[in-house]
């Protein structure tokens, strides 16, 4: 979120958001979209309400296991892969959606979203699990880590780096 709220803000513009100010509007819920574990918790909710509606899906996940969530998500579409061919479609889908392939097609790197005039590139960053260790300080790390637990604690959800 930070990367990203910086990549908008720098466009031509102000100074970058300081990453202490980032944590600071996280843990207290201020941020464009209303409180993340709200929001977070809202869905992962409604996916036990109504999982042939919603399909809660963890990047975690997806990074780690991607064949297995390719495969999840093609099931609640209504999809399947073909048995004959293995892991062939797959592969394939993996390959088309992959961040690297995605931020290198030429729509990516230059065009711009006709509603918000945002550029695309804004939208993609690194595509790994765990970057924050790289940028957070061990006390803001604890601080989310402390938040993480008491906002989610009931609720059967776990967030993994």
């Amino acid at each position: 979120m930070w990367h990203f709220y910086n990549k908008l803000l720098t466009r031509g513009g102000p100074e970058p958001f300081p990453l202490e100010g980032a944590v600071e509007s996280f843990c207290s819920g201020v941020l464009p979209f209303g409180p993340f574990y709200e929001h977070v918790v809202g869905y992962w909710e409604e996916s036990w309400r109504r999982p042939e509606e919603v399909l809660f899906l963890k990047y975690e996940d997806l990074w780690r296991e991607s064949k297995e969530q390719v495969k999840k998500l093609a099931s609640f579409l209504g999809k399947s892969f073909s048995q004959l061919d293995g892991d062939g479609e797959v592969e394939k889908v993996l390959w088309r959606s992959s961040l690297d392939r995605l931020k290198e097609l030429e729509v990516n790197k230059s065009g711009v979203g006709e509603l918000n005039h945002v550029p695309n590139a804004t939208f993609f960053r690194r595509g790994t699990v765990g970057d924050w260790k790289n940028h957070l300080t061990s006390q803001m790390a604890q601080r989310i880590d402390h938040l993480t637990e008491s906002k989610l604690q009931g609720t059967g959800l776990s967030l993994d780096d």
